[in-house]
């Protein structure tokens, strides 16, 4: 069953089943439900916890929701939890965070959550501060001025109950809900916190009977309202930073978005321009791109010549020049020239939309190394809960007096200062980053796993043409044997190989057009991979390819030399006999040569796949200085190449462009794909190369190191912070130094801690690829 299936129950949505584990799903007696905007979640018993989202026909199991298309503007997900999805924002029910819009829009506005969540800080520091000097004044006066030090624990009860009751509302909203579904995180943590101390406070002012003699100070019951006030003020500050630092990980997509214009120039009948909007823009119409402006769509070039910047595919801005049959993409900037061009691919279509769209998918897509803090996270609240019982228990038992002051204030420390949602937010932020970074730079990776693993590649498979070279072979050489016409020979190729797609063959085509040679239809046309094209040619049987297509065909072409100086050959044979030699020579591509020397000084192994003959491989390879080589090899070899280098404990990237690379690249560790190639192959591929040179390689893997390295950081820092924190807020440091962790300075360690795991995310921004 596709992303794309509901199920529809014939009594009601109760009545349906889990998709992966096939359990029935009834709400009214699974304990994992859940209710958040209105919306119902369902959850599975089983630990897949499929779930309702939204529409309650709609039952996806988590890996098929992270997949599934969402509206733009309209569908919410959570950073840490791809799976859920829900209309308009709101909470996450697993983890609580503030949930956000699964794709990225030119036009955001406003941040909901961020502007309610600053409010609630606002009101609540006002409320908070003179809980605080009332406190602190308390302290110091309570020996001399009993009867002031009452008062001002029913004013702080006052002046608390906003602070808890509205700022904190929502902390103890997503707590309560955490644990009737069993699904503990950081606000159920905060919330336990804030309840404890606010509760006991309550108590001490209302009914200070309750507490025994020995836990008061000068007959006075103690109060922590400043502690639960500020613990609520301190986490909203988290969380207004937090959602600050989370909006500008789509930046790099926003970028990306703003590089479409608005409008454009629409050429009509008549020859006049007019304006439109691009949802106006058809395909096949005439658009004008004057100098300076931004190509609205992909299309065509009719008419005149300019050069364009396209950085945004190659990430640099060298112009590149454009005639009439050049190929434009929307978003690229126009230069000094004016050109008219055709639409042929708008809206959603676009390669500007497609990157878009892919890399917010990507940017959703979840690291293996996640799984790490996930199943950490997923038993981390509860062990927390524990410590902070265990933690209570020793104070009361062997701890100074008043004891229960003491307990109470270390508890609630533990469990404020261990929050983990920086273990959470490690990964998913500097994926986020990351791809978006990717994007800008032309490095388009199409899952965070592709990302992870490009990193521990050791052996790179580069196909020849299109990756090494440009792809568009040229004739340089034609020998003919002996009383047959050197023009006839072309001709009668040229007319075979217009039925094939083979960048050779296309060659072959063009040189017969630069000489205006009329082609003949082409009568059993049989096309052989990584061989060669057979046929009938007015009468006559002709056969293009190379040796082995020859033998096939019964040919002894050996008689026939030319001087290939690295060009690849490619016979020629008439009526079973040998007609003539091609030399066709695709030139290296700019910086190859550099790309190459960049790679290997990594230390990664470089192989060459080609179908080529081995001399010419040969030829072309010490251009580039690349040792190994596979030639002679038909496109079903590339993948079993792969698929050895693999089984011999490499870790294999294969790097292609054309059709024939597709099972290569999806039989790799890594598949990574030029830009500008087959559709096909890129759709193969875990990373896309859209400037499609090799400098776009070493920038991926850059890319891909800085990434990882950024996530083992912030993993260390989240593990770290917490291994150190709970004991300090336990009271480690009592016993020689007579200091307690307390819970304002818990809370203020916890939302740091956040802020801090994003801030380190945010750095890849200005990595240098």
């Amino acid at each position: 069953m596709t992303t794309q299936d509901h199920i529809h129950a014939e009594s009601k949505p109760a009545r349906a089943r889990d998709l992966v584990c096939g359990m029935t799903v009834d709400p009214a007696v699974t304990p994992h439900h859940a209710t958040h905007a209105g919306t119902a979640f369902h959850f599975c018993g089983a630990s897949c916890r499929a779930k309702f989202v939204a529409d309650p026909e709609r039952y996806l199991h988590p890996e098929q929701a992270a997949a599934a298309p969402v509206i733009a503007g309209a569908t919410y997900t959570c950073p840490m939890h791809q799976e859920i999805r829900q209309a308009g924002p709101g909470a996450c029910p697993l983890c609580g965070m503030a949930l956000e819009p699964a794709e990225v829009t030119a036009d955001a506005g406003p941040n909901p959550e961020l502007a309610d969540m600053t409010r609630r800080f606002w009101v609540g520091a006002g409320f908070a501060v003179p809980v605080v000097a009332l406190a602190m004044g308390g302290h110091l006066a309570a020996a001399a001025m009993p009867l002031r030090h009452e008062v001002g624990d029913w004013v702080q009860l006052a002046l608390s109950v906003p602070v808890v009751a509205w700022a904190g509302r929502s902390f103890l909203a997503r707590g309560a809900a955490s644990v009737r579904t069993g699904h503990f995180n950081m606000f159920t943590l905060i919330g336990l916190g804030v309840s404890v101390a606010f509760a006991a406070s309550v108590v001490a002012v209302v009914a200070p009977g309750l507490f025994p003699p020995d836990a008061k100070a000068g007959g006075m019951a103690p109060v922590y309202f400043e502690a639960a006030d500020v613990i609520v003020v301190l986490a909203l500050l988290g969380q207004v930073l937090e959602l600050r630092a989370r909006e500008q990980t789509g930046g790099a997509v926003r970028a990306l978005l703003n590089l479409t214009p608005k409008t454009a120039r629409r050429v009509r009948e008549d020859g006049d321009d007019e304006d439109v909007t691009l949802d106006q823009v058809n395909v096949g119409d005439r658009l004008r791109v004057r100098p300076g402006e931004r190509v609205p769509v992909d299309g065509e070039v009719l008419e005149g010549a300019t050069s364009v910047d396209e950085s945004l595919l190659t990430g640099e801005a060298m112009p590149v020049a454009k005639q009439a049959g050049a190929r434009l993409v929307g978003g690229s900037i126009n230069g000094a020239g004016s050109v008219v061009m055709r639409a042929e691919k708008v809206g959603a279509e676009t390669l500007l939309a497609r990157i878009v769209q892919l890399v917010a998918q990507a940017q959703r897509s979840r690291a293996p190394v996640q799984r790490v803090a996930d199943q950490v996270s997923g038993w981390f609240a509860p062990l927390v809960v524990v410590a902070a019982l265990a933690t209570a228990a020793i104070w009361l038992l062997v701890g100074p007096e008043p004891r229960i002051p003491h307990a109470l204030l270390a508890a609630v420390a533990v469990l404020i200062i261990a929050c983990p949602c920086a273990l959470g937010l490690a990964t998913p932020m500097s994926i986020m980053v990351g791809v978006g970074k990717g994007a800008s730079v032309g490095v388009l990776v199409r899952s965070a796993e592709a990302l992870q693993r490009l990193e521990r590649v050791d052996t790179l498979a580069l196909d020849k043409t299109g990756t090494l070279t440009l792809g568009h072979p040229e004739v340089t050489a034609v020998v003919v044997a002996a009383a047959i016409d050197e023009v006839e020979v072309l001709r009668l190729a040229a007319s075979l190989e217009r039925a094939s797609e083979h960048p050779l063959g296309e060659a072959i085509v063009r040189a017969a057009a630069a000489r205006e040679l009329a082609l003949a239809d082409v009568a059993q046309f049989q096309a052989v991979a990584g061989k060669g094209v057979s046929g009938q040619v007015e009468g006559r049987r002709v056969a293009v390819g190379n040796g082995r297509h020859m033998r096939a065909e019964g040919v002894e072409a050996s008689a026939l030399q030319i001087d290939a100086a690295g060009a690849t050959v490619v016979f020629v044979a008439l009526d079973g006999a040998p007609a003539g030699v091609l030399a066709i020579a695709d030139p290296l591509k700019p910086g190859a040569a550099d790309a190459v020397s960049s790679l290997r000084r990594e230390g990664l192994r470089l192989v060459m796949l080609t179908g080529d003959a081995r001399a010419t491989a040969e030829a072309l390879a010490g251009q580039v200085g690349i040792d190994e080589i596979e030639a002679e090899i038909l496109p079903q070899d590339k993948a079993a190449v792969v698929t050895r280098l693999r089984a011999e404990g490499r870790v294999v990237a294969m790097v292609g462009d054309g059709v024939n690379d597709a099972p290569a690249l999806a039989a790799a560790d890594v598949g990574i794909a030029m830009g500008g190639g087959a559709d096909v192959a890129i759709e193969s591929a875990g990373v896309t190369l859209l400037g499609g040179d090799l400098q776009g390689l070493v920038r991926a893997r850059r890319l891909s190191r800085a990434v990882m390295g950024n996530i083992r950081q912030n993993l260390a820092f989240a593990f770290g912070y917490n291994l150190a924190a709970l004991p300090l807020a336990a009271g480690a440091l009592y016993p020689a130094f007579h200091l307690l962790l307390t819970p304002e300075i818990a809370a203020a360690a916890m939302s740091l801690s956040s802020v801090s795991v994003i801030g380190n995310a945010l750095r890849l921004r200005g990595t240098k690829l």
